[in-house]
């Protein structure tokens, strides 16, 4: 059968996909990714060339104000309208790329952002949907900080899904005027749950007990999807970290800090003041030279699967992919989130006291070494390397949604509500 995969997003967004498109590439489908232009060479380097540049660089739009400050954004109508130029950045183009390569295909999988163009050309080529949902985006009881009577979780939600689907509406009217389709007169959300997509959560019921109960069956929980892939230094860092005690991980994935050297300065005293060592992955950090000792370590990308089960603790933003890895790697976690779904991982972490959870900006030195010290403790210690028993293998995760998507292209696509 003919796959495409179109996601925009970061790594973390785009990783999991990759892993079901080499998945399904590896059974003799044939596969099309579009990522954005700074992720193409990542899929690539996993097996899949030819990669298409989708919509605009993830990296700038992470960085953008709107992203990171909105809140110091004083008028609402400023907010408004920032928030729709952010949203709808590079829409036209995804949808000519999306277009383009869906010609002939079976099915569209994309990730969590942006399911509105994938569902409107999915609808134009009469093809089926899916999307990989890294967190419970859909109506639940489960992700916000207190329990709300059923009527009022269902009204708030479905206003704040129309309120998303009236920023973004202009864009989309737009592409369904391109695509030859009618405007919609219902909000996004509903016309792709209603149309029949297949929506899988890649994470595990562990961080959401009774979610599945709640969605009764209508959403399967497949686990985290990861392509674990090796580094180029990752014998070089084994001997590093085998050669004293495990130190502490520490990295933050695509997440932009104010001042990334003030950051590691404050790991360094830390993890002085506790006699332990750091490893800090910088990620996309843009860091001078610093002084390296025997204490700290700073490197580049690391495979997760493989550095995280040999430290003591990991200390990461809070991703989707990055939490389950770090609980899968059976140690404890400390999540200094920055934004968008981290704070929802952040609460499971300390629901679960597997870990401490607090937001980066929030953070200082006296906070961080409090929270370490805490998830230290052989109790945290003990609850951290149960819960590792209890999570899926990324291979059976990623071998159970390939499943679930060649059943779904066979089944063919259900017509969506306009």
């Amino acid at each position: 059968m003919k796959f495409v995969v179109a996601v925009h997003g970061t790594r973390g967004d785009v990783e999991p996909c990759a892993a079901v498109a080499v998945e399904l590439l590896r059974r003799g489908h044939e596969v099309r990714v579009a990522v954005p232009p700074n992720l193409v060479g990542f899929v690539e380097s996993a097996g899949l060339d030819d990669a298409a540049a989708y919509g605009v660089d993830s990296q700038k739009q992470l960085e953008a104000d709107v992203f990171r400050d909105w809140w110091k954004l004083r008028n609402p109508m400023t907010v408004l309208r920032r928030s729709r130029e952010y949203i709808t950045d590079g829409w036209a183009e995804m949808n000519r790329t999306l277009t383009s390569l869906a010609e002939d295909a079976d099915l569209i999988l994309t990730g969590t952002t942006y399911q509105e163009v994938a569902a409107n050309v999915a609808e134009a080529r009469d093809v089926p949907l899916a999307a990989l949902h890294y967190f419970p985006c859909r109506m639940n009881g489960h992700v916000l900080p207190v329990r709300l009577p059923g009527p009022v979780l269902r009204t708030g939600w479905s206003a704040a899904e129309w309120g998303h689907w009236r920023v973004l509406k202009a864009a989309e009217d737009d592409q369904r005027r391109a695509l030859g389709l009618p405007p919609a007169k219902v909000r996004a959300v509903r016309r792709i749950v209603e149309g029949g997509a297949i929506e899988l959560q890649a994470y595990d019921e562990l961080f959401f007990p009774g979610l599945s109960e709640e969605w009764r069956g209508t959403r399967q929980l497949v686990g985290s999807i990861s392509l674990e892939l090796a580094t180029s230094g990752d014998d070089e860092l084994a001997s590093w970290m085998a050669a004293d005690t495990p130190p502490i991980y520490f990295g933050f994935g695509s997440m932009p800090v104010e001042s990334p050297s003030s950051a590691i300065e404050m790991i360094t005293t830390v993890c002085a003041e506790l006699g332990e060592r750091a490893l800090i992955s910088t990620g996309v950090w843009d860091v001078d030279e610093f002084p390296e000792n025997g204490r700290v370590r700073l490197v580049g990308a690391v495979n997760h699967s493989k550095v995280f089960p040999a430290c003591r603790a990991v200390v990461h933003h809070g991703g989707a992919g990055t939490v389950a890895a770090s609980v899968r790697a059976g140690v404890p976690t400390v999540i200094l989130w920055v934004s968008a779904d981290q704070p929802v991982w952040a609460s499971q972490i300390n629901r679960m006291k597997v870990g401490v959870a607090q937001r980066f900006s929030r953070t200082s030195a006296r906070s961080l070494t409090q929270a370490l010290r805490t998830a230290l403790t052989p109790d945290y210690r003990e609850r951290a390397r149960i819960a590792a028993t209890q999570m899926t293998a990324p291979a059976q995760s990623v071998s159970t949604a390939a499943d679930l998507l060649e059943a779904a292209a066979k089944r063919g696509r259900v017509p969506a509500r306009n």
